[in-house]
């Protein structure tokens, strides 16, 4: 007993959340650490860890010219390329802590270079990249680019859109969210053969031009009460269907989120709130 509590390494962390997609935020600047998949599904664990849908950690850059690496684990333990929640309270987080006094960062990450801001309060907008369509750039097993694809599931055939924005999604659109074969079909989506690095499997509901419904079921972590790359994919993919405006409110089971886009070639913009829950030490 006494040997494995010598071998324990004590780290802090910040409980975190964006609209209900809760985190558990790492500062791997000021301490040494290198997490392995086991240890990310403990301290995600709702019942033996800390509890969270992803584990963030804030790491120095690798390049000039930007001002950290965020590196994002789902609660399976794998590595991820994008979060738009989690890129809020990555921006709340590095201020909060005094890493930085910018109002506007430049964060690496594995799906390229994002910039959040403040907006007001504690409401952070982040320039979520340029959607790209091409199947192979998801990855999507299709023959060439389409507005949507039939997904044949063993009881259903699905109309779905798919997009990249650093990471996978696959959107349809349903009559009414609530009552939507999430937990059902999310997982069969996600783990469909036609993508073979699985997939973020959204559910939107369209109320009016500027304003829809959505949940999703996200890869390596199941349903979460908001998923920020996510409401963008919803967005893009409504307005790639003519449903939707430039600017949209997108009702998620953790809040609002509101998304921006103007066209195809064009980034996507994500403002939303990020709060802090608590601050903790933990041995791993």
């Amino acid at each position: 007993m006494v040997e494995s509590e010598e071998r324990a390494v004590k780290i802090k962390f910040s409980k975190m959340h964006g609209n209900g997609n809760d985190f558990v935020v790492i500062d791997a600047v000021r301490q040494c650490l290198a997490l392995s998949a086991e240890q990310v599904r403990f301290l995600a664990d709702r019942h033996l860890g800390v509890g969270c849908d992803q584990v963030l950690v804030v790491e120095a850059p690798t390049r000039s010219d930007t001002d950290f690496r965020y590196r994002i684990f789902n609660a399976d333990g794998g590595e991820v390329e994008h979060c738009g929640n989690g890129a809020r309270c990555f921006m709340k987080f590095v201020r909060d802590q005094g890493l930085t006094a910018k109002d506007e960062i430049r964060v690496e990450t594995k799906a390229g270079i994002i910039s959040p801001r403040f907006a007001d309060g504690d409401r952070v907008t982040v320039n979520m990249g340029v959607p790209r369509f091409d199947p192979n750039d998801v990855p999507f097993d299709a023959p060439q680019r389409q507005l949507t694809y039939a997904l044949p599931l063993e009881d259903a055939t699905l109309q779905i859109s798919v997009l990249s924005l650093g990471n996978p999604h696959a959107v349809q659109i349903v009559e009414d969210v609530q009552s939507a074969p999430v937990a059902a079909q999310g997982p069969r989506i996600e783990r469909h053969r036609a993508f073979p690095a699985r997939v973020n499997a959204g559910f939107m509901q369209v109320l009016d031009r500027g304003h829809i419904k959505l949940r999703v079921w996200e890869r390596g972590a199941g349903e979460t009460l908001a998923c920020g790359t996510g409401a963008c994919a919803a967005v893009v993919a409504g307005r790639m269907r003519g449903l939707l405006d430039e600017t949209v409110r997108v009702a998620t089971r953790g809040g609002e989120l509101l998304i921006s886009w103007a066209k195809e070639g064009e980034p996507v913009w994500l403002t939303g709130d990020a709060k802090r829950v608590f601050e903790a030490e933990i041995n791993l």
